[in-house]
């Protein structure tokens, strides 16, 4: 086993994130490059892609990146382990043995399957299984919609395989974004299956570095921290024997590696603290964090517990079409205006219960006596939605132009009519460990299984600790709430979680008695007839809250215009609140 850390580095975010960044990567010493290009909306845009050629379906990009690198990865002993793959790895793998023989290269290249499940889904349904959604509780037979792609979430045990069968370039389809740093971490240390507290150390390093620069200065609340304010390198954990890691970047790069950034990446798309992986269930409300040196964040104390038998599996289904159009209303009487578009386009259109779904949203950010054309003006925003491509296609928006001569003052659009677009409606689910063949397709030819590692009993939910509002005596001060912590928000399905922190103790002592559920559903209207979850993890100074239903049916699906909740945090940091003014005195 050997005795340093392993340097894994990441170079992509998303599918479609920086070009540039895996040749940045080999700028320092690493050891193996990484790079994350999934999420639920990923899977229906390749599954586009491949339905207008069978050879695609994975992340294109990468044999890009791939041409920059390959050969100095190669030569300098750097393992590459991508999920670029996607809905098609054995393709891509394919594709890069022909970019490797024509860069006159000799790579060992494995690839692994078992996650897609969409042409099984019929024998499952018949065999038993429900796939009922989690958030809702439906079974799938309910929604009545095609399926075309269903991935099952695989762990890091097939990369950690590849990598001991001698790949130098393992090929991922939808396996768990921190699975790409399990796994490797797993091969260099020797860890075995049941090294609970060492595979959840992984699991954070994972987490942490899975978007790329959102942990190092990217996103990030508080912009004044960020004195460097080039393009933030892109993050590298060290991942040492005993499951604790240093997140740093590349020395002489843009951005910040600090306990914040790192808590705020921490926080970004979870629910329970116990965050279950197919390996692990690693319990984030364990975890510590502590600046170890400039842009160098010590995370520790991560413990683990068995995962459950169960896989989380994301389906996507066609849900239909959609259009969007934006009217731009300027100046005096902003409401009666859009009230008179709405009712004109209405009536031209022959009323609204055509259509599955008619949202209208008055967006607001005028103001008064402006100086500028641009300030004075709002944006109607009208959503349309059906099963009938031709309803929501030219016809709603050509009607909608129509209203240019024979509508309000200063009417125009932020765009011209445009076609309806299919949209995917999410559908998260679990299955059977023991239904999914996790399979590693080996550079020698042959392949291997992984078994599916021992599994806990589904976990009891547990009650949210004790909300203890404080009782605030002496003179108070309003502020926004962003002044005393920072925030980062994200999409969890068709929920959205907004991870709230404090830098300063006494602070948090104040966030965990003043932010309760309610107080919570005060400051975000939205939420006020929702379900809220509220969670603590105390050794991150730290709340987070899951909101259920804010953007369903998902991200593809809503039409909601933060489709994601990328800045719902912000804004709740936006929000003023009565805070002690000794509190404030003490901080500063």
């Amino acid at each position: 086993m050997p005795e340093q850390p392993v340097r894994i580095a990441n170079c992509s975010g998303f599918y479609g994130d920086r070009l540039a960044a895996a040749r940045e990567m080999l700028d320092g010493p690493i050891d193996v490059l990484t790079g994350d290009y999934l999420a639920e909306l990923t899977m229906l845009i390749l599954w586009k892609a491949r339905r207008k050629d069978p050879s695609l379906g994975y992340a294109r990009t990468f044999l890009q990146q791939m041409e920059d690198v390959l050969g100095t990865c190669l030569e300098r002993g750097i393992k590459i382990v991508a999920n670029a793959g996607g809905l098609n790895p054995a393709s891509l793998a394919s594709k890069l043995g022909e970019l490797a023989a024509r860069l006159g290269l000799d790579a060992r290249i494995a690839h692994i399957t078992g996650d897609d499940l969409a042409d099984r889904i019929p024998e499952l349904q018949a065999a038993g299984h429900e796939f009922t959604h989690l958030d809702t509780g439906t079974p799938l037979a309910e929604a009545d919609l095609p399926i075309v792609t269903a991935n099952a979430y695989l762990g890091g045990w097939g990369i950690t395989a590849a990598l001991g069968g001698g790949a130098d370039i393992v090929i991922c389809p939808r396996v768990t974004d921190a699975s790409l740093v399990v796994g490797p971490a797993a091969w260099w240390h020797g860890w075995q299956r049941d090294d609970w507290d060492v595979l959840a150390g992984a699991v954070a390093a994972g987490h942490i570095i899975e978007c790329g620069p959102q942990a190092t200065g990217g996103n990030y609340s508080f912009l004044e921290e960020i004195t460097d304010r080039r393009y933030p390198g892109f993050p590298i954990a060290e991942v040492a024997a005993d499951g604790s890691s240093v997140i740093t970047k590349h020395e002489g790069t843009g951005g910040l590696v600090s306990t914040g950034t790192v808590t705020a990446q921490l926080l970004y798309e979870i629910g329970a603290p116990a965050y279950a992986n197919p390996d692990v269930v690693a319990h984030f409300d364990t975890t510590r964090v502590e600046q170890a040196g400039p842009d160098r964040v010590q995370v520790t104390d991560t413990k683990g517990s068995p995962p459950p038998s169960t896989l989380k599996v994301a389906l996507n289904m066609l849900g239909g079409y959609r259009n969007t159009m934006t009217l731009v209303i300027t100046g005096l009487d902003i409401e009666e205006k859009a009230q008179h578009a709405l009712s004109l386009l209405t009536e031209q259109l022959g009323g609204t219960a055509q259509f599955a779904e008619f949202d209208a949203r008055l967006l607001r950010f005028d103001r008064v006596n402006a100086n500028r054309n641009e300030e004075a003006s709002a944006h109607l925003r009208i959503t349309v939605k059906d099963s009938d491509e031709r309803k929501v296609g030219r016809y709603f928006s050509n009607t909608t132009w129509e209203l240019a001569l024979g509508g309000y003052a200063g009417f125009h659009t932020t765009t011209p009519p445009s076609p309806a677009s299919a949209f995917g409606v999410y559908w998260p689910t679990l299955i059977p460990a023991e239904d999914v063949s996790h399979t590693v397709h080996l550079p020698d030819g042959t392949e291997q299984v992984i078994p599916h590692g021992p599994a806990a009993p589904p976990p009891t939910p547990s009650s949210a600790p004790a909300e203890h509002p404080i009782a605030v005596d002496g003179e108070v001060v309003e502020i926004p709430l962003g002044r005393l912590c920072g925030a980062r928000s994200g999409d969890k399905g068709g929920n959205a979680n907004v991870g709230v922190w404090a830098p300063h103790p006494r602070a948090y002592d104040w966030l965990r008695g003043e932010l309760t559920v309610e107080r919570f559903r005060q400051l975000l209207p939205e939420a006020a007839e929702l379900e809220v979850c509220r969670y603590e993890l105390p050794n991150l100074r730290a709340l987070n809250f899951v909101v259920a239903g804010l953007i369903a049916p998902g991200v593809a699906a809503t039409t909601r215009p933060d489709a994601q909740a990328k800045s719902l945090g912000e804004f709740l940091r936006s929000r003023t609140v009565s805070v002690p003014a000794a509190l404030l005195k003490e901080i500063a």
